[in-house]
């Protein structure tokens, strides 16, 4: 990404009150013992506030908290990483890799969307506050009934799932899942105080008493098998740098098309809010008009939330060291709508393409779906977008590919191919040889159902006529 603008280097004195105002009512209203908000901009953290004590003193940025379960987002950048790497594929059944019978025929993409049907929670006591010996084996996270569901009928948000897919990571790489995490995702991203157990300095857990201001301690055990599911502990500086990374992507760690597939709803929430979604170990949620991609995560004694929009280029993060509280999802949500506020995006200098395909020049323009006009464009890297002229139609971006083709990238003609086909001619495209395009089937045509166009079932030969 290129370096922000000298005007975005520091958010605006006003900006600033406005952004830790908000975590300090969430810090008091909450009765967090401390409470940590960030936001990052243009790929980098660009504020940062803390709120109450850690008994030594007032945390700062690289204050370790537990995520909880923004962990499992991580998980999901492992298993993407394999299925880029074509050690599997999404539609696998996980018993083609980990004999585990309990999770029937579940797919790895079920298990990343929580649609496999696995129950909620690990058989045994509380599993976040329990050792992990309690579950030495994979077969021990599982109780008497392990399937609570059908796979792939609805969204079922489980924790056991992702243990699994924790056991897959270390299956395929043969390593335990946290090692693998630090080569491949934290060490490449510059994430050195990313942790499956605390380093100091790191918040202390706590339960605040529901009706007195007193202090219970949490227990922070290593859960073992399950750990996958909401293990790490992590700063505001090293979630900037995440959360920079699930918005732009970084080659060294996921292509940035595998994380927008991530981010593409995978699965239907579970409930009538239809504000709220899942992809692939990623959570979607609507507000404020705007779509954030990111997590929640709680464990006993911390609160963790980060939201990202791609769209303004803005995240934001929230920690607490409280078992319940403060609403961190909602303060991490609107440090972003703050920051957007106050300081908006700057639109990229428009520049002229660095090179172009002449005759892909000569594609754009009007095009038409029977008698439906759609504006085709020319994109960077051979790119091409289409989209509805009167705002009734179906529009979507291509990806280029090396057969001279283009894939969907969005709406309903993802993953569909685009072909130009020319006429006997075999002039350039958009010569006189009668051009068209074939989408999915789909004809266009450069004028409204052409006389002598490829229109399948043929035009009739008296033409456009008048009214009756």
């Amino acid at each position: 990404m290129t370096a922000p603008m000298d005007e975005t280097a520091q958010p605006l004195p006003a900006t600033r009150r406005a952004l830790f105002r908000r975590i300090a009512v969430a810090q008091t209203e909450g009765r967090a013992p401390s409470l940590v908000g960030a936001v990052v901009r243009d790929g980098r953290l660009w504020w940062v506030g803390t709120r109450g004590e850690l008994g030594r003193g007032a945390p700062d940025a690289n204050t370790q908290y537990r995520i909880g379960s923004l962990t499992k987002t991580f998980v999901a950048v492992l298993v993407m990483r394999l299925r880029d790497e074509g050690l599997l594929y999404l539609g696998d059944p996980l018993s083609r890799h980990l004999d585990v019978p309990e999770a029937g025929d579940a797919t790895i993409a079920q298990l990343l969307s929580h649609t496999s049907g696995l129950a909620a929670e690990a058989r045994g006591p509380w599993w976040e506050r329990t050792s992990g010996e309690l579950r030495p084996e994979t077969a021990d996270i599982f109780g008497e009934r392990p399937l609570r569901h059908p796979a792939g009928r609805r969204h079922h948000y489980s924790n056991p799932g992702f243990a699994l897919l924790g056991a897959l990571v270390e299956r395929l790489r043969g390593a335990p899942w946290d090692e693998v995490l630090r080569r491949e995702v934290l060490e490449p991203l510059g994430m050195a105080r990313t942790s499956a157990l605390p380093q100091p300095p790191h918040a202390e857990g706590w339960a605040v008493h529901p009706w007195a201001d007193v202090l219970l301690p949490e227990p922070a055990v290593d859960t073992g098998r399950m750990a996958p599911a909401g293990q790490l502990w992590s700063t505001a500086t090293d979630l900037a740098r995440y959360a920079a990374f699930l918005m732009d992507g970084d080659e060294r760690v996921l292509d940035p098309r595998t994380l927008a597939e991530m981010r593409a709803p995978a699965a239907a929430p579970e409930s009538d809010d239809w504000d709220a979604g899942y992809g692939l170990g990623i959570q979607l949620t609507r507000r404020d008009n705007r779509l954030l991609i990111g997590h929640t995560g709680s464990m006993p004694g911390f609160l963790a939330a980060l939201w990202a929009s791609p769209e303004d280029g803005l995240a934001g993060i929230a920690l607490a060291n409280a078992t319940s509280g403060p609403t961190v999802g909602a303060v991490a949500a609107d440090l972003v709508r703050i920051a957007a506020e106050h300081e908006p995006l700057m639109p990229a200098p428009w520049r002229p393409l660095p090179e172009a395909d002449l005759e892909l020049v000569a594609l754009t323009g009007p095009w038409y779906w029977g008698p439906t006009p759609f504006l085709l464009q020319l994109r960077p890297e051979r790119g091409l977008e289409l989209r509805p002229l009167n705002g009734r139609g179906r529009g979507s971006r291509f990806r280029a590919e090396p057969d001279g083709t283009w894939t969907g990238l969005d709406g309903y003609y993802a993953g569909e191919t685009l072909r130009v086909v020319r006429g006997a001619g075999g002039g350039p495209y958009g010569g006189a040889d009668n051009v068209h395009l074939d989408l999915g089937t789909f004809v266009f045509t450069r004028e409204p159902y052409e006389a002598d166009g490829a229109v399948p079932g043929g035009v009739d030969p008296q033409g456009w006529r008048p009214g009756a």
